[in-house]
């Protein structure tokens, strides 16, 4: 018999400190800060559309959460101040993150730094997703 999932029991917007708080059921409590989310984003601007095209973004140090739309009794939709709104991030995902935060965080800064990007919007944008595909106009 499967077990079931964690599920979230309270969801805190703490926009003082740029930070969302999530506490399931099974007593795990986790905090995520804006940046940490945006880049982490499940859209397929970031994630991609399979395996290898994930993009490194970057220059999100300052971006904030704006809104949060819950979507189903699921996901949370998040808003953020860049625009981005795409990615549907499931309460699943949330806890997969929650669990490996540090060490999906010491990835995103490797690949930032193998990449020459960082963290600030003024020195970084989004690497591009070229996936060999060339758009021209005449």
């Amino acid at each position: 018999m499967s077990q079931t999932p964690p599920w979230p029991v309270e969801v805190k917007l703490k926009q003082a400190q740029n930070l969302l708080e999530i506490n399931f059921d099974d007593a795990s409590h986790f905090q995520f800060s804006a940046e940490f989310l945006r880049v982490h984003s499940p859209s397929a601007e970031v994630k991609g559309h399979g395996p290898g095209q994930e993009v490194t973004v970057a220059g999100k140090r300052d971006v904030t959460i704006t809104r949060l739309d819950p979507v189903g009794n699921y996901a949370l939709r998040i808003h953020f101040d860049d625009g981005h709104d795409t990615g549907l991030y499931t309460w699943a995902y949330f806890y997969e993150m929650g669990q490996a935060k540090d060490k999906l965080w010491a990835e995103y800064l490797g690949r930032l730094a193998a990449q020459n990007l960082n963290r600030d919007s003024a020195a970084g944008a989004t690497a591009p997703a070229t996936s060999g595909l060339r758009f021209n106009e005449d």
